[in-house]
């Protein structure tokens, strides 16, 4: 009995503990990103979770600072550590600690890492971080389970990037990659839309997936 108790409790504090976590990661992601959190059936919701706080962090790390060597020096070290599995990471980076899930798809990870490298200090425009969220959806949609057709799963994904793209009459999203069809959704309407009607789409396309 004290010892199921004390069993009971441990699952209790590493529940909490998993839970203060997550609503740290939340923080660091803006409110585009938050709402189609929202949207992800909760059993996928940390992989979503990890993927958008990753994107943020490489974001602020790419350009945030005058350094640029030290940028890379810091992106380096990102992509070092997807190139080990996860139980060789290091412990003391709350983001790396909950990434564990994306194990089996680090190369999508890295991948986001070269392109965030290149969008800031190459010459190629954004092309190679385009390919690289094209592989990560596609990567999400495995981990999850997701039926979509992969293509449908690209044309969202390059919908999201470039801000042009078919909107509702694009492919319909499964539940899994609902998230995806709000961003997408979002970037369509950046320009000219007013925040209202914008999110009122937004919610459209978390709940039909277009």
């Amino acid at each position: 009995m004290v010892n199921r108790q004390k069993n009971n409790g441990l699952h209790e504090a590493s529940q909490e503990g998993a839970a203060a976590a997550s609503a740290l990661l939340a923080e660091t992601i803006g409110p585009v990103e938050r709402l189609a959190l929202v949207y992800a059936p909760a059993r996928f919701r940390p992989l979503w979770l990890c993927y958008l706080a990753l994107e943020s962090r490489l974001a602020r790390t790419a350009q945030g600072g005058k350094e640029p060597m030290l940028a890379q020096i810091k992106l380096a070290w990102w992509r070092e550590r997807f190139e080990t599995t996860a139980n060789e990471w290091p412990s003391g980076e709350p983001l790396l600690a909950v990434l564990t899930g994306w194990d089996a798809e680090r190369a999508a990870l890295s991948g986001l890492v070269d392109g965030w490298e290149d969008r800031t200090m190459g010459e190629d425009g954004g092309v190679r971080l385009r390919s690289a969220r094209v592989e990560a959806m596609l990567a999400l949609s495995r981990l999850s389970g997701a039926n979509d057709d992969p293509d449908a799963v690209r044309r969202a994904t390059l919908d999201w990037c470039d801000g042009e793209g078919e909107g509702a009459n694009a492919p319909r999203l499964t539940r899994a990659m609902r998230p995806l069809a709000i961003l997408r959704t979002v970037a369509l309407r950046a320009e000219n839309a007013s925040p209202l009607g914008t999110l009122l789409v937004a919610l459209r396309a978390g709940l039909f997936g277009r």
